[in-house]
């Protein structure tokens, strides 16, 4: 009798359990699901979207049909991971337009106005908490000869009662805030903030100045669209691609410099998810608060932190194209001397005219 008894409160107490985590088990299925629907699309799509020339307008369905498989086996599925990844770097940039550039002006503004000390917010909370003390005070003394209390003033009693709690509160906070050591930390730091606030604002106004320049490059002296402006040789100074291609020479140089601008977009977006919140379009779905973020918000920003980083290829081979395609390599172009009918070598950068030399 007492292991049947046993067996049955056990099982009692599973059957609540097993009910709450059912609800939460197909909403996780419902997103897996959604996932993988819309990557089989997207992967269906560019396995199918023909890149060459397709078949004659007369050619029979069976013929099409032959063509849509040799293209995909011709390439063994790299056009549709292709085009997945493409489609997943749009996305990403349109965060990094949204985020990322907000984020690079938000962040060194914020550093350098610094945020309010805690002892002199504790000192303005201080004050609002006398100040409703002082209200609260009167309303009581309006009734200390017995009569009852009115139900404005019992409104008014109870509103005060909860605005004291939660400053008194929000002072023993800030008390605790004042005397932590990180709070001393900050105070120490305070002016190499607002150096690197400084140095954050000159990056951000090279990074743009190189941007444009390379963009101006490539639609002036680039191959076209339809070669995506490629750039046979670039023409225009790029600051950052001048100092990235002279610091390849040096190793590691260039790639703790790359790596420093590529954790400058990454606190950029942050900086700048933290100050927007999360928006789908003209509806703002989350903020970002310190310890009281929800979840989803959490997942939201991992998702579009993950989207701005797949953009990266696209953004340093906008911002130093020389560095990412050739870097510092140089060869030999043959010339000739038609004064002297003599040949000789010069020593040039390579470009994608190297072939023709």
């Amino acid at each position: 009798m007492q292991s049947s008894t046993a067996t049955m409160s056990k099982t009692n107490s599973i059957i609540p359990v097993l009910k709450l985590q059912t609800p939460r088990c197909c909403a996780a299925l419902k997103f897996t699901v959604a996932f993988i629907i819309v990557a089989a699309i997207l992967l269906l799509i560019g396995a199918l979207a023909p890149l060459s020339a397709p078949p004659a307008k007369n050619s029979t369905d069976w013929e099409r049909l032959h063509f849509l498989f040799n293209e995909l086996g011709s390439n063994h599925g790299e056009d549709a991971i292709s085009f997945a990844i493409s489609s997943l770097t749009l996305l990403g940039m349109l965060a990094l337009i949204t985020y990322t550039a907000y984020g690079m002006t938000a962040l060194p503004f914020t550093w350098i106005k610094g945020v309010r000390a805690a002892k002199r917010e504790r000192l303005e909370v201080c004050e609002d908490r006398e100040e409703l003390e002082e209200r609260r005070n009167r309303i009581h003394v309006k009734y200390q000869d017995g009569r009852r209390m009115t139900s404005r003033d019992r409104r008014d009693m109870d509103d005060l009662d909860e605005k004291l709690r939660l400053l008194r509160r929000r002072e023993r906070h800030l008390l605790s805030a004042e005397r932590s050591w990180l709070n001393k930390c900050f105070i120490v730091c305070r002016p190499f903030q607002m150096v690197f606030g400084i140095v954050f604002i000159l990056l951000a106004l090279i990074i743009f100045v190189s941007l444009l320049l390379s963009c101006i490059d490539r639609i002036l002296h680039g191959l076209g669209y339809k070669m995506g402006y490629a750039l046979p040789k670039p023409q225009l100074p790029n600051p950052v691609d001048i100092v990235m291609v002279n610091t390849q020479k040096v190793f590691p140089l260039d790639y703790i410099l790359i790596s420093a601008i590529i954790m400058y977009w990454v606190f950029c977006s942050m900086a700048g998810i933290k100050q927007m919140g999360i928006w789908f379009f003209w509806i703002r779905m989350y903020k970002i608060r310190v310890q009281r973020t929800r979840p989803q918000a959490l997942l939201f920003m991992c998702m579009i932190l993950m989207l701005i980083v797949l953009t990266n290829n696209i953004m340093l081979y906008t911002l130093s194209p020389q560095y990412v395609t050739f870097g510092s390599q140089h060869y030999w172009q043959n010339g000739t001397n038609h004064a002297t009918n003599e040949t000789f070598a010069t020593l040039v950068p390579c470009n994608l005219n190297a072939t023709q030399g």
